[in-house]
């Protein structure tokens, strides 16, 4: 937090009590108390804004404030979400209401927003949020949380003041796909822990969830044409614990949360490799049709559907029938990293004949960027997931199909894989890739990362969190934050706000709010975190 330390001397108590009874508002030798109170800059937030115009007397939330909404259902909703996030900690009662005017309003209209932009304004009369779709409003309310104290998260009453600074904010993304990637298949992350993530990264604006539900070590959804794969496939991860599965309800109750925080879920069944799970669960999907054992280890690579047979197309068939029947979003993964079992024409032949399937089921593709090197579905999505030193010619391949229409993610492993470790001192993740400590992990542009991709070709960033080494909730926390934050505003924010040293310090103002979410995060020595 920056002070500014007051110049004024001490004033004799005495002295202090009769200006006081002269002045009747002004606290003498207070200056220290005062000043912390003053309310957070606007540009004091992650991602950075677009455009931030400062000025005006702040307004101040109080016991007369209501959440004023104008607009359809759907805004009043995104109304009772924000009151939701501010009556525990203010004590407030912030009634939703139409009418009235006054206090923090929520209005939809036919601006130039974009999908999904807003315009904050701020004054002594009141907080105006504006946005052409209620997903920009739901941002612009990410925005308005950030501006208030990192109090306002706690669930318990707390002093305030809630102060917002006067001025406005017009801001939009600069990328649509916004992602984060959790891997559920290495380890089993329950429904509850899901949701968790999905509201952090919510406040970051990530509009993606990238759910990584098959590898060699589990199955994680039901599937009712084959149903051992749930119950045998998804019962073990990595190091022999039990592992677990979604039901079609419970990730039906996924999708359902992630939308109401305008999150599209991306599910991902990773194929003709990473397939462990599915072969030992069913014998006929091997060559030889033996099954092999359950696999709880850590390697890649030796999995692989059997290309030739029919019966590996049925089962495709099924698999993404019945997925993408679960999923409302546009995108179904179909992986195709790492198939190291898998012949390259068997490669390329499995590639041609699974993207019709997706297509058939209404879903647009989105591979590992492996794809590239079979024949990319017309719109399909690669997403490249290889290092700032992979070598020039696989990245020529990824390129080569960015000029020809391909679509990318971007998610360099040893940038936003979110499980590399910061240090070699990390207690958690690995280091294939390096270590990747914050800055590292902001400080790129996805816009002239890769060599020969035009700047429409990128779609986005992702940043991937994989889970051979995470097993609970603080373990996704630690190796999220404070890199997570990093990716959000890669994906979002403007190239020309992009600064390590403003960026450190905004995310230096992050630390007291993931304290009072109960957030546990690497308090790297590359920022200047607050003093707790």
């Amino acid at each position: 937090m920056r002070r500014n330390h007051g110049t004024t001397p001490r004033t004799p108590r005495v002295l202090g009590a009769l200006l006081l009874a002269a002045a009747g508002a002004v606290t003498l030798g207070a200056a220290p108390a005062a000043q912390a109170a003053a309310p957070a800059p606007l540009d004091r937030v992650v991602p950075a804004p677009a455009s931030v115009t400062p000025g005006g007397t702040p307004y101040r939330i109080t016991r007369a404030t209501g959440v004023r909404v104008d607009g359809p259902a759907e805004v009043r909703r995104i109304g009772g979400y924000l009151a939701g996030l501010l009556r525990p900690a203010t004590g407030y009662p912030l009634p939703v209401t139409d009418r009235g005017t006054g206090g923090i309003r929520l209005s939809l209209r036919p601006a130039d927003f974009g999908a999904e932009g807003y315009r904050l304004t701020s004054g002594a009369g009141g907080v105006t949020l504006t946005a052409r779709t209620p997903a920009g409003l739901f941002h612009g309310v990410q925005t308005l949380r950030q501006l208030l104290p990192a109090a306002v998260e706690r669930k318990t009453v707390q002093p305030g003041p809630w102060q917002i600074a006067g001025g406005t904010v017009q801001d939009r993304p600069r990328y649509a796909y916004r992602g984060a990637m959790l891997d559920v298949a290495r380890h089993f992350f329950t429904v509850a822990q899901v949701k968790r993530y999905i509201d952090q990264l919510a406040l970051y604006k990530i509009n993606e969830l990238h759910l990584h539900l098959s590898d060699d070590q589990g199955w994680r959804i039901a599937v009712e044409s084959w149903p051992r794969l749930a119950s045998y496939g998804g019962s073990t991860q990595v190091g022999g614990g039990r592992g677990g599965f979604y039901t079609k309800a419970d990730y039906r109750e996924i999708v359902r949360y992630a939308a109401s925080r305008y999150l599209e879920v991306v599910p991902e069944i990773d194929m003709p490799g990473h397939t462990n799970a599915a072969l030992a669960s069913y014998a006929r999907l091997n060559c030889d049709g033996v099954a092999p054992p359950l696999y709880t280890g850590t390697k890649v690579g030796f999995s692989s559907l059997c290309v030739p047979r029919q019966v590996t197309y049925d089962f495709v068939d099924d698999v993404i029938r019945e997925l993408a029947a679960l999923t409302p979003g546009r995108y179904l993964h179909i992986g195709g990293d790492e198939a190291h079992s898998t012949s390259h024409a068997d490669y390329v032949a499995f590639m041609d004949r699974v993207q019709p399937v997706v297509a058939r089921y209404g879903k647009t593709v989105i591979g590992w960027h492996q794809l590239t090197g079979a024949h990319p579905a017309r719109g399909a999505l690669a997403q490249y997931w290889g290092l700032d030193g992979t070598n020039a010619a696989e990245k020529e391949q990824v390129a080569r199909a960015a000029r020809n229409g391909t679509g990318l993610i971007l998610s360099p492993a040893d940038r936003v894989y979110l499980d590399m470790k910061y240090t070699s001192a990390t207690r958690l993740g690995t280091t294939w890739a390096g270590l990747v400590e914050v800055r590292r992990s902001y400080d790129w542009d996805p816009g002239a990362y890769l060599p020969g991709v035009p700047a429409p070709a990128v779609r986005g960033v992702e940043a991937p969190l994989w889970s051979e080494t995470l097993s609970t909730t603080a373990d996704i926390e630690y190796m999220a934050f404070p890199r997570l934050a990093g990716a959000a505003e890669l994906g979002w924010s403007p190239a020309a706000t992009h600064s390590w040293t403003a960026y450190r310090v905004r995310l230096a103002a992050q630390g007291p709010r993931w304290d009072a979410l109960g957030i546990r995060y690497h308090r790297s020595p590359q920022v200047p975190w607050p003093a707790r």
